[in-house]
């Protein structure tokens, strides 16, 4: 029986499969053009603020300029530049507020466009100056919301619930256990306390009640735990040896490559085996 041969491609002719992975990388160069594109304009516009900022604060101090002479210049900007929106009265002090803020740390560094303060949107950086006083409580919430890629609704989250003081805080001994490069991620991926207000429980609750409150609030309860944590299962069955063994809750860490086994315990209500 004669073997039928494979048709060849016509000279000319596209081949889905080779179509698709070109496209595929064409969409991705545009993508990450789009995404370098945007943080370069956003980094330019909050230099700009700086630098209006920088002097208004200077008329000021050199000339007594008062809050008349500045909403004058905000008229002024709007009429000059109606297409461009930020240059209200309130904006004009937000500017020379984060000029003044910021300042001495700009000073201390060799070149102040590369603080996160220039990276991240002008929304977040007005939000670190009405909730947070202390400089570099600030710059470390802008730096995380960089490199995790906060929205300004998930960084009042964490400001809320006090991130800065929480995380890399646990007692453990990840430090004896792991080598370091290792042992400093695990810490940082961890906080104390972890605070799950979103809980309502009763005040005699029970282990079982506590762990299907999280698993009910799963994506809450997911963001309180931080970036990486992915949900693997409840109750999830292991062997050990002849045994078989329930993890209350395990996720895996998509940073740290390895999974996180979370056993619940509620006072005096647990087994021989745990140590209150």
């Amino acid at each position: 029986m004669a073997k039928k041969s494979i048709p060849a491609i016509k000279k000319g002719a596209v081949s889905p499969a080779e179509y698709t992975k070109f496209i595929t990388s064409l969409k991705a160069k545009i993508r990450s053009a789009q995404i370098k594109a945007a943080v370069t304009v956003n980094s330019e516009l909050i230099k700009l603020y700086w630098e209006i900022g920088k002097d208004i604060f200077a008329k000021q101090q050199r000339e007594g300029w008062g809050s008349k002479v500045l909403e004058r210049v905000a008229k002024d900007l709007q009429n000059e530049f109606p297409g461009i929106e930020g240059f209200s009265r309130a904006n004009m002090f937000r500017m020379k507020a984060f000029f003044i803020a910021y300042e001495k740390v700009a000073q201390a560094v060799r070149q102040f466009a590369s603080l996160p303060i220039f990276s991240i949107p002008w929304g977040h950086n007005i939000l670190l100056l009405q909730k947070i006083k202390d400089v570099n409580e600030r710059l470390w919430y802008a730096s995380k919301a960089i490199g995790h890629g906060w929205s300004r609704s998930m960084l009042t989250i964490w400001i809320e619930n006090d991130l800065y003081r929480r995380e890399g805080k646990a007692i453990t001994n990840f430090k004896a256990a792991l080598p370091a490069p290792q042992s400093d991620l695990a810490q940082q991926s961890l906080k104390d306390p972890y605070v799950f207000d979103f809980l309502t429980l009763h005040k005699e609750y029970l282990e079982k009640d506590l762990e299907d409150g999280l698993v009910k609030h799963i994506q809450k309860f997911l963001i309180e735990l931080g970036q990486g944590f992915a949900f693997v299962g409840q109750q999830y069955p292991v062997k050990a040896g002849k045994k078989d063994l329930y993890i209350d809750l395990l996720f895996y860490h998509l940073n740290l490559r390895c999974y996180i086994i979370v056993e619940l315990l509620c006072g005096a209500q647990h087994n021989s085996s745990y140590v209150a």
